[in-house]
C-alpha cells in the first residue's frame, strides 16, 4: 500500500532537507575562508602556481606571477617562509602592511579581508606562508556573482518543492472532494455505487476509505429500498383486512339483530388477522432496530423451551429435537428464539398431520447449524430464492399467513452475520437451515 503517511513524511523531510542544505551552502559561502580559498578565481590554486614558478623560475617569475594576478583580480599577496622573511615583494605595500599592524583589533574595519594559507612544496618539502588582502569591494562583487548558483539552486529546489507540494495537496483534497459528493449523493439518495471506483482502485487509505464507502453506500440503498418496499409491501397487506372489516361493519349497520349477531365472528377474526400482522411486522422491525450487546446463549435450553411452546402452540403437531448438547454462542437469544418459532410455525403450517417436525441442531467447524423440516408439498424451485422477502408467499398455498415469519428468521440470521438457507429435502418436504457463527459480527 503507498500511504500517504510516508508521502507526506517524505514531502517533509525533502523540504527540511534542501532547506538545510542551502543554509549551510550559503553559510560557507558567506563566512567561510575556506569557502574563499578555494572557490575565489583569484586565489584558488594560487599557492601552488606561485610556489612552482618560484622554485623553477626564480623570485622575478614568481614577483611578476603576483602582479600580473593583481591586476587581474585586486588581490595583494605577501610571501613568507618559515622563519617570517619575505620571499618576494609581494604586491602589497608596505605603508599599507605598517598601518595594518598598528590596527588594534576591533576598532575598525579594514578596507580589505585577510586571509592566510600555508603550502608545503611536494619537492623540497619547504613550507610557504600567503596572505591574501582582498579589498572588500572586489569580495562583494565576487559573492554576488558566485550567488547565482546557489540562488539558481534554491529557485529550482523551489519550484521542486512546490510541484510535489501540489501534488501530495491534490492527492489529499481530490479523493475529499470525490468522497464529500459521494457524501452528499448518498444524503439525496442519489448515490451511485461506481461513483467512487476510480478512488476505490487506489492503493492507499483513501482507497480503502473509498471502498468501505461504497459497501456502506450499496448497503444503505439497499437498505432503503427494502424499508420503501416494506412500506409499499404494508400499506398493501394492511388495505385487506381493513378493507373486509369496512365491509363487515357495514353490512352490521344495515342488518337486523339476528344477522349482526352472525357478523361478530367475523368481526373478530379481522381485528385478529389485523393485530397478527401488525404484531409481525414490528417484531421484524426489532431485528432492525435492536442494538443490546450481544451475550452468551444456552441454545439446548432455547431449543427446547421453543419445542414446548410450539407444541402447546399445535398440540396435534409433533416436534422432535435432536440436538448435540453444550451448544452455546455469543448472540441475542431473543432474536434467535424468534427466528426458530418462526421456523416451526411456517412448518406447522404445511406439515402433515401424524409427520413429526424435525428440529435439529450440531456445530460445524466455527458455526451452529439449525434445521426445521417438514413433510408438506414444499416449494417450486423457481420460488426458492424469493423466500425471505417480507411479504412473499409461493403461489398456491392456502395456509394462512402474511409472508413475514422467514422474512423475521432471515434478518436475525444477517444480524448475527449468519445466514437462512431454504431448499426441498430429498427426501421430500421443506427444509430450513439457520447458520449462525459462534462469534456474531453485528451486521446489519
Amino acid at each position: 500500500m503507498r500511504s500517504l503517511f510516508w508521502r507526506i513524511l517524505a514531502s517533509f523531510w525533502l523540504a527540511i532537507a534542501l532547506v538545510a542544505g542551502l543554509s549551510i551552502l550559503l553559510g560557507h559561502m558567506l563566512n567561510q575562508d575556506a569557502w574563499i580559498l578555494s572557490r575565489h578565481p583569484g586565489i584558488a590554486n594560487l599557492a601552488q602556481q606561485w610556489t612552482e614558478r618560484y622554485e623553477t623560475q626564480g623570485a622575478d617569475a614568481a614577483q611578476d606571477f603576483l602582479e600580473r594576478r593583481k591586476r587581474r583580480y585586486h588581490i595583494d599577496v605577501q610571501v613568507l617562509n618559515e622563519s617570517g622573511d619575505p620571499l618576494v615583494r609581494g604586491t602589497f605595500p608596505r605603508r599599507a602592511a605598517a598601518w595594518e599592524a598598528r590596527q588594534n583589533p576591533g576598532t575598525e574595519q579594514l578596507p580589505w579581508r585577510r586571509l592566510t594559507v600555508e603550502y608545503t612544496s611536494p619537492k623540497t618539502a619547504e613550507t610557504y606562508l600567503l596572505i591574501y588582502r582582498i579589498p572588500h569591494p572586489e569580495l562583494d562583487a565576487w559573492h554576488r556573482q558566485s550567488l547565482i548558483w546557489p540562488l539558481s539552486a534554491l529557485g529550482i529546489a523551489l519550484v521542486v518543492l512546490t510541484l510535489f507540494s501540489l501534488m501530495v495537496t491534490l492527492s489529499i483534497t481530490r479523493p475529499l472532494k470525490r468522497l464529500r459528493v459521494a457524501v452528499h449523493d448518498l444524503g439525496q439518495t442519489t448515490y451511485q455505487q461506481n461513483s467512487l471506483a476510480q478512488l476505490a482502485s487506489r492503493r492507499d487509505e483513501f482507497g480503502v476509505l473509498a471502498t468501505d464507502f461504497n459497501r456502506m453506500g450499496a448497503r444503505l440503498q439497499s437498505l432503503i429500498g427494502s424499508q420503501r418496499q416494506l412500506l409499499r409491501d404494508v400499506s398493501h397487506e394492511l388495505r385487506s383486512p381493513l378493507a373486509r372489516l369496512k365491509i363487515a361493519l357495514a353490512l352490521a349497520e344495515r342488518a337486523g339483530p339476528e344477522e349482526r349477531e352472525k357478523l361478530w365472528p367475523r368481526l373478530t377474526r379481522e381485528c385478529d388477522r389485523l393485530e397478527s400482522l401488525i404484531s409481525e411486522i414490528l417484531t421484524l422491525a426489532r431485528v432492525d432496530a435492536d442494538q443490546a450487546s450481544a451475550e452468551q446463549v444456552d441454545l439446548n435450553a432455547l431449543l427446547n423451551t421453543v419445542q414446548k411452546d410450539a407444541s402447546l402452540a399445535a398440540p396435534e403437531q409433533s416436534v422432535l429435537l435432536q440436538a448435540e448438547q453444550g451448544l452455546g454462542l455469543n448472540g441475542w437469544p431473543t432474536m434467535i428464539e424468534r427466528a426458530v418459532d418462526n421456523l416451526l410455525r411456517n412448518a406447522q403450517r404445511f406439515n402433515p398431520p401424524g409427520q413429526p417436525i424435525e428440529l435439529s441442531a450440531e456445530r460445524e467447524g466455527e458455526h451452529i447449524t439449525i434445521k426445521v423440516r417438514d413433510h408438506g408439498p414444499g416449494v417450486a424451485e423457481e420460488y426458492l430464492a424469493q423466500l425471505g422477502e417480507p411479504f412473499f408467499r409461493a403461489p398456491g398455498q392456502t395456509a394462512a399467513g402474511h409472508g413475514l415469519g422467514l422474512a423475521i428468521a432471515r434478518r436475525a440470521a444477517e444480524r448475527h452475520g449468519g445466514r437462512l438457507m431454504l431448499g426441498n429435502h430429498p427426501d421430500g418436504g421443506f427444509v430450513a437451515t439457520l447458520e449462525l457463527p459462534l462469534k456474531p459480527d453485528g451486521n446489519l
